[in-house]
């Protein structure tokens, strides 16, 4: 049958007037509230208030619009049930068919620095939840949209079915609201359980299907992903994303927003191996951090916080790569890189990464998962001049060094060492048992890169326990060092550093990544 009554009440008018016109074209009736009734009579298009369809007037500053019999019945009512219709008639509720509602925009309110309680209370819908609900729940008979994504299919469908749509659709539509009102308490839920009282008492999680991976950690093994990656990621080229390319994604993309100046990282297994700055040229700032390990980029992912250029794309394009993410592309840069057809260029979206970075962090557990504040900020660089704890003060070059570096260490894998010069890294040791270990791994790095360490700045993620890990770095040539502090042994790492005239910063802050 096809459809003779729409209700459209939206927030977000993207495609709102078209798909208005294709349905008066069809000789829809369009009823609507507030803006969009506004929006449609702007447009020259005939529309009926709901408030005149119901007969009761908006409350409440708007907050009862649609939560009225005549509403709801008109959705619920079945077209099958003789008694329905009987009480439909009786009541004067004629059928609507159609419901278009996108609601209230609580999760970008919340996701504002300023945002207050009582704002992000207002921007609470209720009236359309429950009118999507109303329809979905009814889906044999009514259509409901709550994507504008979704006009055109309904449109198509519309034009090839009489003004109707068809069954599989309308089971479609019904599954995407419920997806959507469930995702929507979920973050109304998660974000009173802590701005309200303070402590979560639970975590509520739903998220779209967002593609099948190639596989996991393993070919053998089976991964998908959930959620709006593809909103921070967009995919240019290249194989299908596995399990390990996201990973490495995140970590690559967290390194480098934690730069300004034009600079290129170079990732693997959720590691850098090797992070370079320039002023001018992301061709140098790539040559730094290359120089660190010229083994380890095979097969690597490399990010960058600026379009990736033709002479870098030249570069690139002759060692082999596994992802490469920059904000943007010269179409130069691209044309190199297509040849290679395997290889996955990544387009980092900032601003919704930004927004993403904020989000906390979460993994499985037994029986359930846990849930972490991430660290998305350096701590501890504030008048790192003040917090010298030896003789001898850093020299400028040293805070300099001391600065990149501390960047550097809080995204290697614990226990983490960096040595590191003021705009390009020296050596690094990730993921040891012991720091000790892990200052050798970073010494025998530099080595075989034939770099040398002697006037280089040490950065340790976590304090040194004891003096025996400083003193390897000082063997190595390290001159100025900067760690969280915090040992019961401190004063015997202090006296290590004196007695070697090293220059030492204590951050206050631990920077652990398991």
């Amino acid at each position: 049958m096809a459809i003779q009554r729409a209700l459209l009440s939206v927030s977000d008018k993207s495609g709102l007037i078209d798909f208005a016109k294709g349905l008066n074209d069809h000789g829809v009736e369009l009823l609507s509230t507030g803006g969009t009734a506004k929006a449609l009579r702007e447009a020259g298009l005939p529309v009926i208030d709901v408030s005149e369809f119901t007969g009761a007037p908006e409350l409440f500053d708007g907050r009862v619009k649609t939560l009225h019999p005549k509403v709801h019945g008109g959705l619920l009512h079945r077209r099958d049930d003789e008694t329905h219709l009987e009480q439909a008639k009786a009541n004067d509720i004629p059928p609507i068919d159609l419901v278009v509602v996108n609601l209230y925009p609580f999760e970008e309110t919340i996701a504002r620095p300023d945002v207050t309680l009582e704002e992000a209370i207002e921007n609470i819908d209720i009236g359309g939840p429950s009118m999507l609900r109303s329809a979905a729940k009814n889906y044999k008979s009514v259509t409901v949209v709550t994507d504008p994504a979704d006009y055109v299919n309904v449109l198509n469908e519309m034009n090839e079915h009489d003004g109707d749509t068809s069954f599989k659709l309308r089971e479609q539509l019904a599954v995407k609201v419920f997806l959507r009102t469930s995702q929507y308490d979920g973050h109304i839920t998660n974000y009173l359980s802590q701005a309200a009282e303070g402590t979560r008492s639970g975590l509520s999680i739903t998220l779209p299907l967002e593609r099948e991976l190639r596989y996991g950690d393993n070919p053998h093994q089976k991964a998908t992903l959930y959620g709006t990656f593809s909103e921070c990621f967009t995919q240019l080229q290249g194989k299908e994303l596995s399990y390990t390319n996201v990973l490495d994604i995140e970590a690559a993309s967290e390194v480098i927003s934690d730069f300004i100046r034009p600079t290129v990282a170079i990732f693997k297994h959720s590691n850098p191996c090797g992070v370079g700055q320039h002023d001018d040229d992301l061709r140098e700032a790539w040559q730094l951090a290359f120089e660190t390990d010229t083994q380890a980029p095979f097969g690597g992912v490399i990010v960058m916080n600026r379009p990736l250029t033709e002479s870098l794309a030249r570069v690139i394009s002759t060692i082999f790569t596994d992802v490469i993410i920059a904000p943007d592309y010269e179409p130069e840069a691209r044309a190199i890189l297509q040849k290679k057809k395997n290889l996955r260029l990544i387009k980092l979206n900032k601003d919704a990464w930004d927004i993403c970075r904020k989000t906390p962090v979460v993994r499985s557990a037994p029986g359930g998962l846990m849930v972490m504040d991430r660290d998305h900020s350096t701590l501890g660089l504030d008048n790192l001049e003040t917090k010298v704890v030896t003789k001898r003060p850093p020299t400028d070059e040293e805070l300099r060094a001391m600065r990149f570096a501390w960047r550097v260490v809080r995204h290697v894998k614990s226990n983490a060492i960096v040595y590191a010069g003021a705009d390009r890294t020296l050596g690094i040791g990730a993921g040891q048992m012991s720091r000790v270990d892990s200052s050798r791994i970073a010494v025998w790095k530099a080595g075989e890169a034939g770099l040398a360490l002697g006037g280089s700045v040490v950065a340790s993620d976590a304090m040194f326990p004891f003096a025996d890990g400083l003193q390897s770095a000082i063997d190595a040539g390290a001159t100025a060092c900067i760690q969280p502090g915090g040992s019961i042994r401190d004063e015997e790492v202090i006296a290590a550093a004196d007695a070697a005239g090293m220059a030492m910063c204590f951050t206050g802050h631990r920077h652990f990544k398991h």
